[in-house]
């Protein structure tokens, strides 16, 4: 009898006290869902990539304005990034070493030394996202795309007021992997102009430019494009609240269980709630379903 007296008040205290939760929202910068701008200039320049090339590397510089809604957020941390394109004639399956670089920035815009525009240095053995990824340009056909990279393995977090410089390296597996149709691959754009550039070549990658006395510098001579648009842009985010209680995944002021349901459902695929990453590790499993069963009794 004494063991759940203390048990019910224990569950009583909880109840009343307010903790950390995870929550997460998407950030648009440009119209994403209605945009129909595609990349100004040769149609290689295209930022993130273009698939007409075997090796390309492109960076895009988010400014802080440009991620002003996530400012006042505690923890933001930066989960997936995707990129809508228009394939007017790709129906071939490009097949690339993918690596992505995320970094905080000051700067709004890229530097000029004696006329040339210079990339940004970045850590090329650190990316938050790294695979080889098979992309079906069949699927696609004479329709719009999207390019996704899910940096939930490693996400990123962002300060808060900060601006976020993004590295794309998109790497063929030989050098004749290139796209051979007579159309090109184009990323729309929001009008954002001078904000991204890019780098293209059949034999040589981007990471082997940055080991060489060219890098930063750009210049026609290395096939770079220097007066990108930044490319209309889904940024999917985590940030932490203290809203709330951990492990009341159906909000109703207290953890029993029905939330040990709730994350079960979210573990099926039968509801969502972001609620239901108790842990926080940034996905749902049978360590949130224990997480809430240690809450209730009081772990």
């Amino acid at each position: 009898m004494k063991k759940s007296l203390l048990l019910l008040a224990a569950l009583a205290s909880m109840t009343m006290a307010q903790a950390q939760s995870t929550q997460s929202g998407t950030l648009l910068v440009g119209d994403y869902d209605g945009a129909t701008t595609v990349v100004e200039g040769s149609y290689w320049d295209s930022a993130p990539t273009t698939f007409y090339l075997c090796h390309t590397g492109s960076q895009m510089i988010y400014t802080a304005e440009d991620l002003a809604d996530l400012a006042g957020l505690d923890g933001v941390k930066i989960q997936k990034l995707t990129y809508r394109f228009m394939n007017v004639g790709g129906y071939e399956t490009m097949t690339r070493d993918v690596k992505v670089y995320l970094q905080e920035i000051e700067a709004t815009e890229f530097a000029r030394i004696e006329g040339v525009k210079q990339f940004f240095d970045f850590d090329e053995t650190a990316p938050c996202y790294s695979a080889v990824v098979d992309y079906e340009l069949a699927e696609t056909y004479g329709d719009d795309g999207e390019l996704e990279f899910d940096l939930s393995a490693a996400p990123f977090s962002l300060t808060p007021g900060k601006g976020l410089l993004v590295t794309v390296v998109m790497d063929a597996l030989d050098d004749d992997n290139g796209l051979s149709s007579s159309f090109d691959l184009q990323f729309y754009n929001t009008g954002y102009r001078h904000r991204a550039m890019t780098f293209t070549h059949n034999n040589v990658s981007f990471l082997d430019y940055k080991d060489t006395e060219d890098f930063p510098d750009a210049s026609s001579m290395l096939g770079c494009g220097t007066d990108i648009d930044l490319p209309v842009t889904k940024i999917d985010y985590t940030f932490t609240s203290g809203e709330g209680i951990v492990g009341d995944i159906d909000g109703n002021g207290s953890v029993g269980i029905e939330d040990v349901n709730a994350v079960i459902n979210v573990m099926l695929g039968k509801a969502e709630n972001a609620l239901a990453d108790v842990d926080g590790n940034g996905s749902v499993g049978i360590e949130d379903v224990n997480a809430v069963i240690n809450i209730m009794l009081g772990k």
